[in-house]
């Protein structure tokens, strides 16, 4: 079916993620998967965006449903960009991939009784789709570095004003930081040299674990 076809393209992303930041999390996204907007919150079902991570406050944690619409996964089972990631399926690739990230971000910091910003959560689901797909990119074409997803996550694409509303600002800004923050590494990635990719990774996993404003903070100081 479907549904168990695009349920396990969610969980080879996030096997991806948490990879590459070494964040295991117990909880596989594919269970939280939403694909009838009718049976959203009005709030959300209100919401044209094709992905939207819906978080509820229990008492015993967090409830996350990961909400992406059916035609993005429908596209992913027909290409499955674990398998071969090219211009045919990246949108849906960064759609589905940036939902994942918030999953994986959200119950990483629950774990540690962590709180998250909107920006916070945006920032790092920019830099995982960069890092993502430099990552896919290298594993099926070793020889190759694509130095223009940088222009085409950062400069090309757009923040849709209409869906953003009031936040407009806030996704602009999250934009902004993850693009000087992956122009920066983007020279360690581009190395071929084993040393290179470990301070890479070391890189990332560390900056991933950063509050909020350390992460501005190390952006503005370095980037």
């Amino acid at each position: 079916m479907h549904t168990e076809r695009s349920g396990a393209i969610l969980s080879q992303l996030q096997s991806l993620l948490a990879g590459i930041y070494d964040v295991p999390i117990a909880y596989d996204v594919a269970e939280f998967l939403l694909t009838d907007r009718t049976c959203l919150p009005r709030a959300h079902g209100a919401n044209l965006a094709d992905e939207q991570v819906l978080v509820a406050s229990e008492a015993d944690g967090l409830e996350i449903g990961v909400f992406l619409e059916p035609r993005v996964l429908e596209h992913l089972t027909q290409a499955n960009p674990i398998d071969a990631l090219h211009g045919g399926n990246l949108a849906d690739y960064w759609t589905a991939l940036e939902g994942v990230s918030h999953f994986i971000y959200l119950a990483f910091n629950a774990m540690h009784d962590r709180p998250v910003s909107l920006l916070e959560l945006e920032l790092q689901a920019e830099i995982d789709k960069y890092v993502g797909t430099m990552w896919l990119l290298r594993a099926q074409d070793p020889a190759r570095f694509p130095a223009e997803v940088h222009n085409a996550l950062f400069v090309r694409a757009q923040v849709d004003v209409t869906l953003a509303g009031a936040r407009i600002g806030l996704y602009r800004q999250a934009n902004d930081y993850a693009a000087r923050f992956c122009r920066c590494l983007s020279a360690t990635l581009r190395s071929r040299e084993t040393s290179a990719r470990a301070l890479a990774v070391a890189e990332l996993r560390r900056f991933y674990r950063l509050s909020e404003q350390r992460k501005v903070r190390h952006i503005e100081r370095t980037a």
